[in-house]
């Protein structure tokens, strides 16, 4: 009676929690057969970190682009600290877009600046407030986050792929975003370079309370930093649970990612 009544009262909570991020019946067809979301529906909770595991092409990296208006859906809905991004003019969707942090698969760093210059040319882009000061320290500061104080000075082709990652993650915290999205952050580094780019994905989110949404295909990261996971596929939710509910489901084709 007592375990079933604490189950009664978590569903109640979680019943009463509203979603940081909220999509509805999402679809995205590019050209004229090309259908790659046929109407997914996810939520992320306040400080939770949730992966998306799918095949290739499933549209992972689709959906996390219109959370932020980079690519638009033909339907659905989508919901960011309570406000349909959808119907919201560009000015609107920029306060938005401040408080999403958007780590691409490459880092996206301008080749022709400095770290300190791709760092420093986010910030005053939109904190036009800051003086040069301010602007250093706030620099110095994300990249001692992300444990690169040194390379502050390097140009992006002397760096590792782990420290493009790691400068890439720094650029987006300078902001200080509410939201991360995270898309395939430890493809193409090897084993030990990724363990530490999972751990700093958990770091992160405990010291700057972070909700995320981490789209991979590496199994040992989704092990580490999901509190929830979601399996794309044929465009919708196919299945979801935690890591280890998930690794003994019913259904051969989930268990496939987890052997």
């Amino acid at each position: 009676m007592i375990k079933e009544e604490k189950n009664t009262q978590t569903k109640s909570k979680d019943k009463k929690q509203t979603p940081i991020i909220e999509i509805k019946d999402l679809h995205k067809t590019f050209g004229k057969d090309n259908t790659i979301l046929k109407g997914v529906n996810l939520t992320v909770n306040k400080g939770e970190d949730l992966v998306i595991l799918g095949r290739s092409g499933s549209g992972k990296s689709v959906t996390i682009k219109c959370i932020v208006g980079l690519i638009e859906p033909d339907q659905g809905e989508i919901s960011v600290f309570g406000e349909n991004v959808l119907n919201l003019s560009k000015e609107e969707l920029n306060k938005i877009r401040v408080k999403i942090g958007f780590l691409f698969q490459s880092g996206a760093l301008y080749d022709s600046m400095s770290v300190r210059e791709n760092l420093a040319f986010t910030l005053r882009a939109h904190r036009r407030d800051l003086n040069d000061e301010e602007v250093e320290n706030e620099v110095a500061d994300a990249l001692e986050s992300v444990g690169l104080a040194d390379a502050i000075d390097k140009m992006p082709s002397e760096l590792s792929g782990g420290m493009r990652k790691r400068i890439g993650l720094a650029r987006t915290l300078i902001l200080k975003p509410e939201i991360i999205l995270y898309d395939e952050p430890t493809t193409g580094l090897d084993t030990i370079t990724s363990k530490e780019i999972s751990e700093l994905i958990l770091d992160i989110k405990h010291k700057q309370k972070t909700s995320s949404i981490i789209i991979t295909h590496d199994m040992a990261c989704a092990k580490m930093t999901a509190d929830r996971i979601m399996v794309l596929k044929d465009g919708v939710i196919h299945a979801e649970g935690t890591y280890e509910e998930l690794e003994k489901n019913e259904d051969e084709w989930v268990r496939s990612f987890f052997e």
